[in-house]
């Protein structure tokens, strides 16, 4: 499929519509130096953008991190693994990613994660056959959870 390449912008105007962006909702710098490229500014161009955001804290990575790690494991059910991962693939640095994961509440964690399996086992004879065990198994851990807490909950319900 071929694509356009964006219509270039004006720095002024680039700024203007980060602005607007970053108001409406939590950016990390790597998306909008992202965003500048595709629009085509310059580099120094792009850092002084970046720098003015910035300093007028439209953006700031602690912040978003903080936003992110709290919508995706309440609300997407990720666990702390794929958390992790998506924040590495934003590039957040790895001291502000850790800090951001202290967000996550080990109770309302663990209550999600038993949550899900048991809604994903809910249609499977109990007690659970391996092969049901390993399905959930494998569900839990795609899902970024960690493997012994799921295999924990799994025997749990495998009891009942």
């Amino acid at each position: 499929m071929y694509s356009r390449p964006k219509k270039e912008l004006r720095p002024e105007a680039a700024l203007i519509r980060l602005e607007t962006l970053c108001a409406r909702a939590e950016q990390c710098e790597s998306e909008l130096r992202r965003k500048l490229a595709t629009w085509q500014i310059a580099p120094d161009d792009a850092d002084a953008i970046i720098i003015s955001l910035r300093s007028r804290r439209f953006v700031d990575d602690s912040r978003y991190a903080a936003a992110f790690v709290r919508d995706k494991y309440r609300f997407a059910r990720w666990g702390r693994r794929k958390i992790e991962m998506a924040l590495r693939q934003k590039r957040i640095d790895p001291d502000v990613a850790a800090e951001a994961m202290t967000e996550i509440d080990d109770k309302e964690y663990l209550s999600i994660l038993r949550h899900i399996i048991t809604a994903k086992a809910k249609p499977m004879a109990k007690p659970l056959a391996y092969e049901d065990r390993m399905k959930l198994l494998r569900f839990a851990v795609g899902r970024g959870y960690e493997s012994a807490q799921a295999v924990k909950i799994i025997n749990q319900l495998g009891a009942q």
